[in-house]
């Protein structure tokens, strides 16, 4: 495709606003912490994003809200992108090119483009130079998008980064379709939340398609775990109670949270564990008796509590792919209260808890995978793109503790 480009030294025409300013921006890389992504759409012409000396790179941006685009200025440095492409996206998973084949070079550069979506995307397929890519600024002019200041925090919130679904046990069936996707029968059994149909077959399609038993129904997630056996008959939870945390970053970084892309699929924990030393994810514990302890595998609660379970999952995404060949791969969890450099885009962590209704002697307890240590959790996300967006943005990024309807 043939584009129009053009050296200008200002943006593009009055009737269209400058829609990325101050917005969140990720990308997938940086040379250092002296050069994050963020740099790129502050307004300051001498800060910069610079990624690092490989192919390919790219940096998009979160606008906020549905805008058409009309313009997009790439302020380059002397490390410049020699090719590259711009995309559009209304959830940051499936990319719409508004332009390709594009030639770099240093200084700003206009591209005049037309499209409609949230994010907008520079993909750097080849550097100019031996280093990386570097931006000055990525501006993005247009229509819409979101509002251009943070949402209100109510008198007498909570300032915790959290929404939650809570979601009885649906059904039980030895399928996973993360795992073993169309194997019916090839998984130990599992106990499965959220979404009412799920199986081995299950596609993101199915389950915007089918009906959901959380509160809010609007989630139509599947989430799943082993089955739980008490003297070999089957337990399941009270609940299972699913909290989205803005947690385990610094507070910069939740104020740069991206929505789940629609389709992502998440494991956390060890199924195959052999001992409580190789997993450090899941623990155990007892409702409303901490002086019970908590550990990886089963604790013995007292008489009218109930045992606990906690997981964790990543959240650090690669920011490109919805699963990985291990189902693993594509997130991490965060080190030093950051993500790595090779997951940069930070989603927020799902929590889950499971409180059974079981106490006393654990020598009957065990879960369909094994031990208490074998504890593990599947999450493959449905959530309405745009729900997702408002809980991340209302609850999230401003650190406020928000109920299953995602309000304060």
């Amino acid at each position: 495709m043939t584009a129009y480009l053009a050296i200008a030294q200002t943006g593009a025409s009055a009737a269209d606003g400058l829609l990325s300013q101050g917005r969140t921006a990720t990308a997938s890389s940086t040379e250092s912490a002296a050069f994050p992504a963020s740099n790129a759409v502050d307004g300051n012409a001498g800060t910069r994003w610079s990624s690092a000396f490989s192919d390919p790179q790219w940096l998009q941006v979160d606008l906020g809200g549905t805008a058409n685009v009309s313009s997009i200025v790439l302020d380059w440095e002397t490390a410049y992108a020699r090719t590259f492409n711009l995309q559009i996206s209304a959830n940051a998973s499936t990319w719409t090119t508004l332009k390709s084949g594009l030639t770099g070079a240093a200084g700003r550069q206009t591209v005049a483009v037309s499209g409609s979506g949230r994010y907008v995307r520079v993909q750097s397929t080849a550097r100019a130079t031996q280093w990386g890519v570097s931006l000055a600024e990525f501006e993005v002019y247009g229509t819409g998008g979101g509002p251009t200041t943070p949402p209100t925090v109510p008198p007498g919130a909570v300032r915790v980064a959290e929404f939650l679904a809570d979601c009885p046990a649906s059904h039980r069936l030895p399928d996973d379709p993360i795992i073993f996707p169309n194997m019916p029968g090839a998984s130990h059994m599992h106990s499965f939340f959220g979404s009412e149909t799920t199986k081995a077959s299950t596609t993101v399609t199915d389950l915007i398609n089918a009906n959901s038993n959380c509160n809010p129904s609007i989630d139509k997630s599947a989430y799943w775990i082993p089955t739980f056996y008490n003297n070999d008959v089957p337990v399941e939870p009270t609940t299972g109670i699913f909290y989205y945390l803005g947690e385990g970053v610094s507070d910069a970084l939740i104020a740069t949270t991206q929505p789940f892309p629609l389709g992502l699929r998440i494991v956390a924990g060890n199924a195959k564990a052999t001992g409580p030393d190789d997993n450090t994810i899941s623990r155990w514990s007892c409702l409303g008796a901490g002086d019970a302890g908590s550990s990886h595998d089963f604790v013995t609660c007292p008489a009218g509590s109930m045992l606990e379970s906690y997981l964790d999952f990543p959240h650090c995404w690669d920011g490109v792919n919805l699963d990985s060949a291990d189902h693993k791969s594509h997130m991490a969890y965060p080190v030093n209260n950051a993500c790595p450099a090779s997951h940069p885009v930070v989603v927020p962590k799902l929590r889950q808890v499971m409180r059974y209704p079981v106490s006393g002697n654990t020598a009957g307890f065990r879960l369909a995978s094994g031990r208490g240590y074998t504890m593990h959790g599947d999450f493959f996300n449905a959530w309405p793109v745009d729900e997702m967006a408002r809980r991340v943005n209302d609850c999230i990024r401003p650190i406020i503790k928000c109920g299953a309807n995602g309000r304060p």
